[in-house]
């Protein structure tokens, strides 16, 4: 019997399941476990191969007879908000972001338990309970951070920690050249800031101080309410079959 090291990665395919963001159209996902000692060097690997991680598994769309998804990372050095990402920044000029080592609260679940409520009552994921958060956050063998959003009370420090209240939350790994959005959520009683959008401008920010020239932000799938959003952000690369190419309109 051939034997496999722990740090040879095995790839599987799923079963066809109906496709989450086009409408009657099915998907397929092949996927490998991060593990090992190797786990960080495979993700940053994979990850430039289009990839996504989730927990201790990595995975991307192997669809028959469709290519919707596609990864998309934004160049932070060149990134230009554009007017409307600017009135969010302006926005939300009283909320700053924390990042710090991976750990679950009760204070993060209960804004996910609010967000998944309120925009994903229907989603796989609306059966997690706290335990189920807590594994998603600390099942990781790479390097992973979370960012805290809250909003400056009055006897915070200028340029200080935020006190207030937690607001957005974003789980976040840091690979070699750039920082990787795997999950965000946010207090759906404040929409109207657009804490999705102001959570993407920071981890830009973010990594250009990092010295990261990109921001990875998952699957870009043209036509679908959910994901079309990510391809505003430019200049901005797209994986193609024959590698990452440049899109800057």
């Amino acid at each position: 019997m051939t034997q496999h090291s722990r740090d040879t990665p095995q790839f599987y395919l799923t079963a066809p399941s109906p496709c989450p963001y086009l409408q009657g159209q099915e998907e397929r996902k092949v996927f490998t476990h991060l593990v090992g000692e190797r786990a960080r060097e495979l993700n940053d690997l994979l990850t430039h191969g289009g990839f996504r991680r989730s927990q201790s598994i990595a995975y991307r769309p192997a669809c028959e007879g469709c290519r919707a998804c596609v990864s998309v990372r934004v160049v932070s050095d060149e990134f230009r908000p554009t007017r409307s990402m600017r009135r969010i920044q302006e926005r939300n000029a009283d909320v700053s972001g924390e990042m710090r080592a991976a750990m679950p609260t009760s204070e993060q679940y209960s804004v996910f338990r609010g967000y998944l409520d309120s925009r994903h009552r229907d989603g796989g994921m609306a059966d997690m309970t706290v335990l189920d958060y807590a594994i998603m956050v600390e099942d990781s063998h790479v390097e992973t951070r979370i960012v805290e959003y809250r909003r400056h009370e009055p006897g915070d420090l200028p340029n200080g920690r935020a006190s207030g209240e937690l607001l957005a939350v974003a789980l976040t790994d840091v690979l070699g050249d750039g920082l990787s959005m795997v999950y965000s959520f946010f207090d759906p009683d404040v929409a109207m800031r657009s804490l999705g959008t102001f959570m993407i401008l920071d981890h830009i920010a973010r990594a250009r101080q990092m010295g990261l020239p990109y921001v990875y932000l998952g699957y870009w799938v043209r036509g679908s309410r959910k994901m079309d959003y990510k391809g505003r952000f430019l200049p901005q690369e797209r994986l193609a079959p024959h590698g990452w190419v440049r899109v800057t309109e």
